[in-house]
């Protein structure tokens, strides 16, 4: 049996699989460097190392090198890494040369959202909304009705006749699961048919264990300026988060937030590095977020991501306050008049509390 990635399981080939023209693509290069978006997510880290094991299996005696661009930051992203024992390269010491391929995943090219733009890639497979230039890509497999990159790779893998061992099948389960949590969920059959195929296989301690980090005290402090500087506009909440100990905590505020019951969108903005990061939500399908942060930085910064959810960054001088308000400002705006929210003053969140003694 093998996974069609457009309906779901179902019995035999029924067309040339991409995962053969995937190999026949990549079969001239010496080395192969998988390659994703800044500061990799669950998705892309499976998804390379799925990637990983297929070009094992069969292009035999090929260099693989899995990079990573940015940080591994949120705590259950650091775990993954390490209870999966990932093998991360910084992508600034990835080979390159004319017996190179680059192979991105979980991203595009010339989106501002891998380091090395400045040429074209062998293979791009993405799950994204996000228009990247193609230009060069011999091998483009681009599936935005899909929750998740890491999908497509079990589908490679399922095409090819090829289980995945307890590590990957956990890893691959956790980066279909990722993506596809909240409500309402943005999956595909064949999401859910990849979830229950690699199910079985996963390690279920493991998955608990990456599922559940620790966290620092740094985590805490910033949920606790957040929850300061939240305000409300109509059904939009707006969280300035402040300055950021790592960039995916932007993230995920924003889904915390949008499970606020009143609002249908939520985003959250936090300073980090010399980047205004932004992350949007919405609690509803077909509102288009990729599109709609696209808007709000555009000329600004850049900005892509799915139906329900998207983020971005603006590149700021982070010591310079008025400039970094002035920005704020900005982009408040620019989100309440694409939204048709008339009223630019909005209220408090939460209003401060009086502190309760400790016990």
């Amino acid at each position: 049996m093998t996974l069609d990635t457009e309906t779901g399981p179902t019995p035999g080939p029924h067309r040339r699989q991409r995962s053969e023209r995937l190999l026949e693509t990549l079969a001239g290069f010496e080395s192969i460097v998988l390659v994703s978006h800044v500061n990799p997510d669950p998705d892309a880290l499976a998804s390379m190392l799925g990637l990983e094991a297929l070009l094992a299996a069969k292009l035999p005696g090929k260099a693989v090198t899995l990079t990573v661009d940015g940080m591994i930051a949120r705590a259950e992203n650091q775990a993954m890494v390490d209870f999966l024992a990932i093998p991360l390269v910084p992508v600034d010491r990835a080979p390159t040369g004319a017996g190179v391929a680059t192979v991105m995943v979980d991203s595009q090219p010339r989106t501002g959202r891998h380091a090395r733009e400045g040429e074209a890639p062998a293979a791009v497979l993405d799950h994204h909304e996000t228009g990247g230039d193609l230009a060069g890509v011999a091998f483009r497999d681009l599936r935005p009705h899909l929750g998740a990159t890491s999908t497509m790779v079990t589908g490679y893998l399922l095409e090819q006749g090829l289980a995945p061992d307890r590590r990957l099948a956990t890893a691959l389960l956790y980066g279909i699961e990722s993506e596809t949590t909240g409500y309402p969920r943005e999956a595909a059959p064949a999401d859910d048919g990849a979830l229950i195929w690699l199910y079985p296989r996963a390690d279920k301690d493991l998955l608990a264990r990456i599922r559940h980090p620790k966290l620092p005290q740094s985590y805490f402090i910033t949920y606790q300026h957040a929850l300061s500087n939240v305000f409300l506009y109509r059904d939009l909440v707006v969280c300035w988060c402040g300055r950021v100990p790592q960039p995916d905590i932007v993230a995920e505020l924003a889904d915390f937030f949008i499970r606020f019951e009143r609002v249908n969108f939520a985003m959250s903005v936090g300073l980090f590095d010399g980047l205004l990061k932004l992350s949007i939500r919405s609690g509803r399908i077909g509102d288009h977020c990729g599109e709609l942060l696209r808007a709000v930085v555009d000329g600004l910064g850049t900005a892509g991501g799915h139906d329900r959810r998207a983020g971005g960054a603006i590149p700021v001088n982070d010591a310079d306050g008025p400039a970094v308000d002035a920005l704020l400002t900005t982009v408040r705006r620019r989100l309440l008049d694409q939204l048709k929210i008339a009223d630019p003053v909005g209220r408090r969140l939460v209003e401060s509390c009086p502190v309760i003694p400790a016990p």
